[in-house]
């Protein structure tokens, strides 16, 4: 028999005083009116950009855990194998998948929910379901999502994003880069959807992370989210030891891009397109003005070739 969406969630202790204070309000007006941060990108979060910066506020900020969502339900372990570790004749333990809703203060002592953890494989619909639900017993407002996407951008110019939302008022002051196409879907897509389709405001931004890094980690990503989660929701976060990170990270890409003729070549080349888009607004595409870009074969063995030299340097998951 399939499980209610309430069956794939376990609200905890924490949740109590955010239940209690919601179930006291008599009118709409009234409501807590708490932002929802979520980072269940999965496929769509180039560079685990959205993932790092969800761990970034666990880290950085007070937080209670007050759900816990059955991953075990969710996730499919063959295609997301979790690691285990084994010590020389008898394993040791798991690093389960976890699905989890923290509450967090931010720098002001204002609060907000973060939704952080693995995309669900499994009962996408149930699990929105139940999302939607706690939107409602917790009083939340707004929702944003912080994902990142692969794109043909230079690593040496600033961050772009794309924004998405439920409503254009939500993030009039971004551009439009695309018209009408058809994409492969995701548990936050369809989170904002149904979200739009209930009256709740929802919303994302979407880094855009250089396709040869988008294997690795590009801490650059995860602060411009930060950066962005401040401007669209107002809540003051720390982002000192990421900014610190990137800049780190950017030193040591720029070392690595310096060994390789070919690789400089494209990565100049990239730059000059980016420069071309941003000194012309008024193109609707966001790679496409201003020269041509290189073709999908000379920028993919550039690629290939240069993530072939980072294997040795990229973390392990």
């Amino acid at each position: 028999m399939p499980q209610r969406p309430e069956d794939l969630v376990e609200l905890l202790p924490a949740a109590d005083q955010l239940l209690a204070r919601e179930a006291a309000v008599g009118s709409p007006e009234e409501r807590r009116g708490l932002v929802l941060v979520h980072d269940l990108a999965g496929e769509f979060d180039a560079a685990h950009a959205g993932a790092l910066t969800g761990a970034h506020l666990l880290d950085t900020l007070p937080a209670q855990l007050v759900a816990r969502f059955d991953a075990d339900a969710l996730v499919d372990y063959r295609g997301h194998r979790p690691r285990m570790v084994f010590s020389g004749d008898r394993y040791e333990s798991i690093s389960s998948p976890e699905i989890t809703l923290h509450v967090l203060e931010d720098d002001a002592g204002t609060p907000f929910l973060l939704l952080h953890g693995a995309e669900p494989d499994h009962a996408w619909e149930r699990f929105v379901a139940a999302v939607l639900q706690l939107v409602e017993r917790l009083g939340v407002t707004t929702v944003i999502a912080l994902h990142a996407i692969g794109m043909p951008v230079p690593h040496t110019r600033p961050v772009t994003v794309t924004a998405h939302a439920t409503r254009r008022q939500l993030i009039e002051s971004y551009p439009v880069y695309w018209g009408e196409m058809r994409i492969p879907g995701s548990v936050g897509a369809l989170l904002e959807l149904r979200l739009g389709e209930a009256g709740v405001d929802a919303l994302g931004v979407a880094a855009h992370v250089p396709h040869y890094l988008a294997q690795a980690t590009y801490p650059a990503a995860s602060l411009t989210l930060l950066e962005h989660l401040e401007r669209l929701t107002g809540l003051h976060v720390p982002t000192e030891t990421l900014r610190e990170a990137a800049e780190a990270h950017r030193t040591e890409v720029d070392e690595q891009i310096a060994r390789s003729s070919e690789n400089t070549a494209v990565v100049a080349r990239l730059e000059e397109q980016f420069d071309s888009f941003t000194a012309s607004r008024d193109d609707t595409g966001l790679l496409g003005f201003g020269g041509q870009m290189p073709s999908g074969e000379e920028l993919g063995a550039q690629i290939e070739q240069f993530l072939a030299e980072q294997d040795g340097d990229r973390p392990t998951d």
